[in-house]
């Protein structure tokens, strides 16, 4: 009996560990995070908005920025629908495509009045392309598909960039995990996660 018990222990731990390296939904996100190495921001009105004020009133980015905006209010601010009026704002930027070609055309913001403290383009921590590798582990996809996500915190009146995140996953093409408001969900609540986070490092937030 306790034989059996041991073979069927060893079995259902093998299954565990295939269904996680074959499962993107197990695997983590690659974030990198920037800030003032503080919290300056007081926890007021903010809007969410995206990069480009074409797409504001889009459904495809009211799905992409519910979870930030569900992020935010989690922690003290309180979130506001008009667009341009709130002095503060997250703007939230989607990509998705194949890992290497995403962020590519992106310009680089540091964070900080002065640019002082880093940010993409100032050559502090690790890019998109760079740094931790496949998120799914080689783990039996043909096709995959990353998701990128950029949240900036900043001041509308002059621009200062206060916290700025990125975050990557990756997930096998037409899985439930590849599409855009899972993907979405599974980014904002990692960027988020102990914010505003260890500026300058890329970590993977499992």
């Amino acid at each position: 009996m306790k034989a059996l018990f041991s073979r069927a222990c060893a079995l259902a731990l093998v299954a565990s560990l295939a269904g996680c390296a074959s499962n993107p939904a197990s695997r983590g996100v690659e974030v990198t995070r920037f800030h003032l190495g503080q919290d300056p921001i007081a926890r007021g009105q903010i809007a969410v908005e995206p990069i480009s004020p074409a797409g504001a009133g889009s459904l495809e980015f009211r799905t992409l920025a519910a979870p930030v905006a569900q992020q935010l209010a989690r922690l003290g601010w309180n979130v506001v629908g008009t667009v341009g009026q709130s002095e503060q704002v997250a703007t939230v930027h989607v990509e998705r495509g194949a890992r290497g070609n995403l962020g590519r055309d992106r310009s680089a913001v540091n964070v900080g009045v002065g640019g002082h403290t880093g940010g993409w383009g100032s050559g502090v921590g690790v890019g998109v392309g760079v740094g931790l590798g496949s998120l799914l582990g080689g783990g039996g996809c043909e096709d995959v598909v990353a998701t990128l996500m950029e949240v900036r915190i900043k001041r509308r009146s002059d621009g200062t960039v206060f916290w700025e995140g990125r975050g990557i996953t990756e997930a096998c093409a037409g899985s439930a995990e590849a599409q855009p408001d899972y993907a979405a969900q599974k980014l904002s609540e990692a960027l988020f996660r102990d914010f505003p986070g260890e500026s300058g490092r890329t970590i993977r937030v499992e």
